[in-house]
């Protein structure tokens, strides 16, 4: 995104390039924060104009009103995304997203019941036993979103995986296959009765 700031230049640091020191007061404020019209700043790439400073009597600092880029997340309810499960628990998994982690509740991971194996750091559906551990990628999506711009780290997101193409991406693959043979075997049995 390109955005649009005023940037305090502090005193001390007046004398260096402006370009630069104006980049590192936006990659130290904004990065890793939230804004909820926005969204989650990943990194501020590049300070493209900078305008006229303005000292505030009383401060010895330097405004300027700045445009830049900006790479940030924006997630949406019903979104669907991928990321890699960094932890599992007896009542889920948090699966990060980049910046931010998810919670991906047991209810929400299949039909089935789900054992947690504690030893292994595995929640394993009972009946197919498929399973989620550390590393894994999967595919889910965003059912409840409340950011809290204040507190990131308070940030509270939902994911599901109960529905079609949802899943780890080993679960997704299994099922392709599973649907590529079921579609030669249907080929197979019209040519059979032709």
């Amino acid at each position: 995104m390109v955005l649009e700031d005023k940037v305090r230049v502090p005193p001390q640091r007046l004398g260096e390039e402006l370009r630069s020191v104006i980049l590192d007061v936006l990659q130290e404020q904004l990065e890793g924060s939230i804004d909820k019209e926005i969204g989650i700043f990943i990194a501020i790439t590049r300070v493209m104009t900078i305008g006229e400073g303005e000292i505030i009597p009383g401060d010895g600092a330097v405004y300027y009103d700045v445009s830049f880029e900006g790479v940030v997340l924006r997630l949406g309810l019903q979104e669907v995304v991928e990321g890699i499960v960094v932890e599992t628990t007896s009542f889920g998994a948090f699966i990060s997203l980049g910046p931010i982690d998810a919670m991906l509740h047991v209810s929400q991971i299949s039909d089935e019941y789900i054992n947690y194996d504690e030893k292994n750091s595995r929640l394993i559906c009972q009946d197919s036993k498929r399973s989620i551990g550390v590393d894994d990628i999967v595919r889910a999506r965003v059912v409840t979103l409340s950011l809290n711009e204040r507190e990131p780290r308070d940030s509270k997101i939902g994911l599901t995986m109960r529905q079609a193409g949802l899943g780890t991406l080993v679960w997704l693959e299994e099922d392709l296959k599973h649907e590529k043979e079921k579609e030669a075997e249907k080929e197979k049995g019209q040519r059979a009765g032709r």
